[in-house]
């Protein structure tokens, strides 16, 4: 089977007399990226795809979780978002404690609604606080923390501020 599919790939390759240029890669990206394309349309607009690796032979207890969201917004842009505890930095993937919760912005007639994906914590150990255009939201629980930033697509009042906590969901609420 493998020697199958490397015998397809060699097929690509095009050679300028100086070397051979492999177009397999290339042409398999694209291929991931049109399945996703049809898996979003499929989906309703939405594809999340999510990950965890075992990290405890680093840090007991320790695992690294990454994913993303793929949407489609009015007018058919795609809003990409990341979130988990991996994070790229210039020398490479670092795994750090807090994760970045998965979120949701809706700017509704007369408020902003902030959805963000936060299980494990209990309300208690729940902090929102605006500044600015800035919503700042982290929670801890027992055995996770979450911390993001998220920038208000409108101006709000402060003083409006509140939010709910629910199965996992926090749910903010902000006038404009």
């Amino acid at each position: 089977m493998a020697g199958k599919k490397k015998k397809e790939e060699e097929g690509l390759d095009i050679d300028f007399g100086i070397g051979k240029l492999s177009l397999g890669g290339l042409f398999k990206g694209i291929e991931k990226l049109l399945d996703l394309a049809a898996e979003l349309k499929e989906a309703g607009g939405e594809i999340k795809k999510e990950g965890e690796i075992d990290l405890s032979h680093l840090k007991e207890g320790m695992k690294g979780v990454y994913g993303f969201s793929i949407k489609t917004a009015v007018g058919g842009e795609p809003v990409v978002e990341t979130f988990g505890n991996i994070k790229k930095t210039p020398e490479g993937p670092v795994v750090v404690e807090e994760r970045e919760p998965l979120t949701d912005v809706f700017d509704e007639r007369d408020e902003v609604v902030v959805i963000a994906e936060i299980p494990g914590v209990y309300e208690d150990g729940i902090s929102v606080d605006l500044k600015e255009d800035i919503l700042e939201i982290s929670a801890s629980g027992k055995n996770r923390q979450y911390r993001k930033e998220v920038l208000l697509p409108v101006q709000v009042k402060k003083e409006t501020l509140s939010y709910t906590y629910k199965n996992g969901i926090l749910e903010v609420r902000i006038k404009k």
